[in-house]
Order: structure tokens, then C-alpha cells, then sequence
């Protein structure tokens, strides 16, 4: 294939309407037939990049390779493609402003006034092509975030006005999102919201070739017909996105609404394959046709937003197909567990995952939940902080250090068994600053992980400041606490593993950045078929004691 084509996706109406999953189930379309496919997101607020938000704020700060600090929505390209994405595919406002203001500063731009149009705006579209330009994809497909009409989108949307004229019709298309509301006192959908979305859009000179419209009820000929007519669209192009009972059924709806015809068919490309998706559906149906039920308590301090632990969420997903398992995840708010509610809030679960964070609050929760799944043998899976919390609970009641602590939480502790790296004490900057992106780690023979993930060193993904500190490893290792995870290049401990249990495992990574449809991470996959085990046994005994 020659020249790169650019597929842009906007919102309009409200947020939250599934651009992301819209872009990344076209793209797997796309994938599907052949064709070489990435997507970028272009976030328009002024944080260089989502590592210094709240998760409340934000979601998840989702992680990629090269160690970038991403929009959760990079983890839904990552799941659909099963391809890596990395710095060039999340671009924000502040990294924009950033450049354009370091290039000022080296007199780059020859003492020429510097503006929004042309400087930030040819900053923007050099963004949006260096994927293209690195002759690994066909198509590349530009997420802008926000919504059409919002003040911090607009530079965005000029540089997209732009780029299709620079570009011409056949290499640069608009798919437009939007709202069709259904009134319950009215009795109907109604299409006014989409057709000013439609006209705010057009003011800002972008005509949307195609309209994908979110709604709760089937779309008529009638509406599409109205919808196309005033929208200025083929009718063919107006695509219903009508809501599903799963993400992962969104690249079969928007099959069967011909939304990657419609798209090849403007971009001048050929139509002649049909989309494999067999892998995809086979995943779909041991997902929907499940042979048990397990229950697992995400032990955390986000609860409250599930977008906190998006990737978390969808890897019990990924590993739930593969076991044939449907996975209930209990969210419980670590700042509510003690020793009076543990038993009412914990007891009854078949596995339980004490999820990353930062700061003291909730920990003390957090330990306790480790306490409890250490004595009565329930499968534990500590992931970041969850790992670090395994070691200091550890460390407190087996080896009773009774102020064993993080230097985080605590700096003044006698006994840091988690503790700060001497290369981040003179850190003073917290954006991306971090230990970031893929670590290499070394598996100890014998060891639980090795089994699991079949091979001798492996590579995951970082994002953490503080670290399992390497004086309390004699200690801690004599007592029961493996160290089985080693990084080759620094002597950190990456992974704790507790004997004389079924199924105890710690990692200082974070595993679920790397679980996709095709590739179920390894480690979900077997923390899933241990509590599916412990539930068997759980009900056995139940039988047993009833006759």
C-alpha cells in the first residue's frame, strides 16, 4: 500500500460516549482485513501527560512499553489489536505547548511572533503523522478528546481541518460520534442534539463524512434518512452504535452496520477480503457461555470509579474466557476494612487482588486483607502497592517487626522494608519521573512464576516510585517469603512468592497493562484457575459437612 491514511474521530453532544472503543473496534476491522492499523489520542487538557492525575480525576494512568504515561484509552487500542502503542500515540495540550515553547526558546521559529495558528497548531499535525511517516502502518486513526465546541479542542480541530485539506479526500476522513437521545415522555429519539453537534462542527470547516450515532434504541430508515439529510452524509453513513452487554461486541456491531465499508470505500481503498475475526469470537463465546462462577475482591482506595482499574477489570475478562469462568469482581474500599468487617467483607470470596495506588490512605485496610488471605489460604494476587503491602504485613506478623513500613507512608519507620531508591531521593520533579515502561526480570527456577509463565526472564511494564528493600531479604526469604522475581540489572526484587500456600504471589509490576484479547496474561490466567479451585473446594467441603 502506498500513501498513509488518517482517520479522525471526534465527539460531539457529551463525553463518555465511546469514542475509544468506537476507534479501537474500526481498527481491529481493519486489522481484521489486513491492513496495517494504529490509533493515537490527542487529549486536550494542559498536564504533559496523565501521570500526576488522580485516578478520580482521570482513570487509570495506563502504561506502554517505552515507559510512556497514557489516557486509559491506549489500553483499549492495546487490548483490540494485541499491538504495542507508545509515546507517539498519546499527545496531550501540555506536551504540545511544551515543545512549541521549547523550540521559542532556542530561537527556532526566527523571532517570528509565536501563535496558536500556524505554531501550535503545525506542532499538532506533526504529531498526528509521525506514526504514518514510520512506514508501519496503512492507517492511522487520530481519537481527539473532548468534545466538538469546547474551548481546548479547538486548536485540534483546526490542525484536522488543516491536515484534510493538506491531505486530500482519499487520505483523511471524520467520523463524528454523537448522541441520539430516546425521550421517554416524547416516545422517541430525537435527532436536534446530533444536528447542531453536526453544525458546530461544520463552523469550524470539517464536514463529517461519517456519523456514528450512540443510542438505547434500534435507529429507522426514517431517522437515518433525516439524520443524513441534514447532517450532509450518505445515508450509509449514518452508523447506529447501539448499546452493548460488552465492549468486546462493539467490532461485531459496527460489522454488521458496514462501518469499515463505508470507511474503505471513501478512502479509496480495496474492498474485497472479509474481516477474520474467528479468534475474536471464539474468545467472545467462552465469554458469554461461561461453565462456573467465581467472586474476587479488588481490594483498593479508587473503588468508587471502576476507570481507576479499567485494565485490572478487563484482564479478569481476558483470563475469565480462557478458564471458561465468569468472573464477579467485589470492589471493596480498603479505608473500610478492619479487624470488626474483614470477616463480613472478605470471608466469602474465592481470590483476592490487592490493587496499585499511592499514599498512606486505605493501607492499613490493605494489610489487613493480605493478613486474612495469608492464614486461611485464600489465592492472593498483590499487585504494585499490593505486593508491597504482602512484605510489610509479612514482616509485621511473622516476622514481628511491629512498625515495618513503607518510607512512603511512613519515613521516620525503623524497619522500611519497603523503601525509596537512592536515585529517587533527589527527585523533585513527580511527572514522570517514576521506574517506567518494560523491566527485564529474571524467574527463579522452581519457583511458582516460573511454572506459570514458562520461560526464564520476562519482561513487564513499570510504573512505581518506592521499592522491596533488598536488606530484609535474608530475613524475609528464611521466614517463607520467596524472593522469585529478580531485575538482572539492578538486584531489585520484582516478585514474592509465599511458600507452604496455594497460591501467594506478589509483583511489583503491573501485569494487567500487558493482558489482551489474543494474549491473556499468564498471571491472571493462573490466580483465576486457583480461585476457581478454591471455590470447588469450598463447595466440596460445604457438601461434606451437610451429609
Amino acid at each position: 500500500m502506498g500513501e498513509t491514511k488518517y482517520i479522525f474521530v471526534t465527539g460531539g453532544v457529551s463525553s463518555s460516549l465511546g469514542k475509544g472503543i468506537i476507534a479501537a473496534s474500526l481498527a481491529k476491522l481493519l486489522q481484521a482485513r489486513g491492513f496495517r492499523t494504529t490509533i493515537q489520542k490527542l487529549d486536550p487538557y494542559i498536564n504533559v501527560d496523565p501521570g500526576t492525575l488522580n485516578p478520580y480525576e482521570h482513570g487509570e494512568c495506563y502504561v506502554t512499553e517505552d515507559g510512556a504515561e497514557t489516557d486509559l484509552d491506549l489500553g483499549h487500542y492495546e487490548r483490540f489489536l494485541n499491538v504495542n502503542t507508545s509515546q507517539a500515540n498519546n499527545v496531550t495540550t501540555g506536551r504540545i505547548y511544551q515543545s512549541v515553547i521549547e523550540k521559542e526558546r532556542r530561537g527556532e521559529f526566527l523571532g517570528k511572533t509565536v501563535q496558536v495558528v500556524p505554531h501550535i497548531t503545525n506542532e499538532i499535525k506533526e504529531r498526528v503523522q509521525i506514526l504514518g511517516k514510520s512506514g508501519d502502518f496503512d492507517i492511522v486513526i487520530t481519537e481527539i478528546g473532548g468534545t466538538v465546541g469546547d474551548i481546548e479542542s479547538l486548536p485540534y480541530i483546526e490542525a484536522v481541518r488543516q491536515l484534510k485539506w493538506e491531505l486530500g479526500d482519499e487520505n483523511a476522513l471524520v467520523i463524528h460520534l454523537t448522541l441520539v437521545p430516546y425521550l421517554a415522555a416524547a416516545g422517541e429519539l430525537k435527532t436536534k442534539p446530533t444536528q447542531h453537534s453536526v453544525k458546530t462542527l461544520m463552523e469550524s470547516g470539517i464536514k463529517a463524512d461519517i456519523l456514528v450515532c450512540r443510542t438505547e434504541h434500534e435507529l429507522s430508515d426514517d431517522i437515518r434518512r433525516k439524520l443524513a439529510i441534514f447532517c450532509n452524509v450518505r445515508q450509509e453513513a449514518v452508523i447506529q452504535s447501539i448499546d452493548a452487554s460488552t465492549i468486546y461486541d462493539v467490532p461485531n456491531l459496527m460489522l454488521e452496520e458496514g462501518l469499515d465499508t463505508v470507511v474503505l470505500k471513501k478512502l479509496n481503498l480495496p474492498d474485497d477480503t472479509t474481516p477474520n475475526l474467528e479468534h475474536w469470537n471464539n474468545f467472545l463465546d467462552r465469554h458469554k457461555n461461561p461453565k462456573s462462577e467465581i467472586t474476587i475482591g479488588l481490594i483498593g482506595k479508587y473503588v468508587e470509579l471502576q476507570d481507576s482499574y479499567k485494565s485490572i477489570l478487563e484482564a479478569f475478562i481476558h483470563a475469565g474466557a480462557e478458564n471458561e469462568v465468569k468472573v464477579n469482581v467485589e470492589s471493596i474500599h480498603s479505608e473500610f476494612i478492619n479487624e470488626n468487617t474483614i470477616k463480613n467483607k472478605i470471608a466469602h470470596l474465592d481470590g483476592i487482588l490487592v490493587a496499585p495506588g499511592f499514599g498512606e490512605r486505605g493501607i492499613e485496610g490493605k494489610i489487613d486483607a493480605v493478613r486474612y488471605a495469608r492464614e486461611n489460604n485464600i489465592p492472593f494476587f498483590g499487585i504494585c502497592l499490593g505486593m508491597q503491602m504482602a512484605v510489610i504485613e509479612f514482616a509485621r506478623n511473622v516476622l514481628q517487626l511491629k512498625n515495618a513500613n513503607s518510607a512512603e507512608m511512613d519515613p521516620e519507620t525503623k524497619h522500611p522494608v519497603i523503601d525509596i531508591m537512592e536515585e529517587q531521593k533527589s527527585v523533585t520533579h513527580k511527572g514522570g519521573t517514576m521506574r517506567l515502561g518494560a523491566w527485564a526480570c529474571d524467574l527463579s527456577e522452581g519457583s511458582k512464576v516460573r511454572e506459570i509463565y514458562g520461560q526464564n526472564t520476562i519482561n513487564e511494564r513499570h510504573r512505581h516510585r518506592y521499592e522491596y528493600n533488598n536488606k530484609y531479604q535474608p530475613e524475609l526469604e528464611k521466614a517463607g517469603l520467596k524472593s522469585t522475581g529478580i531485575n538482572p540489572e539492578t538486584g531489585l526484587v520484582e516478585i514474592v512468592e509465599l511458600e507452604d500456600h496455594p497460591w501467594f504471589i506478589g509483583v511489583q509490576y503491573h501485569p494487567e497493562y500487558k493482558s489482551t484479547v489474543a494474549t491473556p496474561h499468564p498471571l491472571f490466567i493462573a490466580f483465576i484457575k486457583a480461585a476457581l479451585e478454591y471455590s470447588t473446594l469450598k463447595k466440596n467441603a460445604k457438601v461434606t459437612q451437610s451429609n
